[in-house]
């Protein structure tokens, strides 16, 4: 198939492909006569590629393990555990802003007079000689 079949197939745009090629994390066949042919076992790196990134891997963490022996469990686990460390910050980072969203729409809710305190604490709005000039 050609690249853009080959984009399309693993869901990615061109672009993509190119990138990860040059990355290193998928190969660019040899030009024979025509566009350069990609086959079954490109797409299923690519897909192999996508699917770590849905599980929070990095590009380079996923570099990693396409270069692991297959029986190399422990390196493989050592990624995943540090991934999922990695999640839980990250997670955690999430609730924080999430808990003071939550407070603000519910301070908005309960105040019926007054600057919204949504509006309020994310303004860099001055007062200027009477009239509200952006900083």
């Amino acid at each position: 198939m050609k690249i853009g079949e080959l984009a399309r197939a693993g869901g990615v745009n061109v672009e993509t492909i190119r990138y990860y090629q040059r990355r290193g994390l998928l190969a660019q066949p040899a030009r024979h006569e025509g566009p350069r042919r990609y086959t079954r076992s490109d797409l299923g790196r690519l897909q192999s590629i996508r699917s770590a990134q849905t599980a929070g891997f990095t590009l380079d963490e996923i570099a990693t393990l396409l270069a692991l022996d297959t029986l190399d469990r422990t390196a493989a686990q050592d990624l995943a555990r540090a991934r999922i460390a990695a999640l839980d910050e990250k997670i955690a980072t999430l609730q924080t802003m999430r808990g003071a969203l939550v407070k603000l729409a519910d301070d908005c809710a309960s105040e019926q007079s007054g600057p919204c305190p949504i509006i309020d604490a994310f303004s860099f709005v001055h007062e200027n000689a009477g009239s509200r000039v952006a900083s």
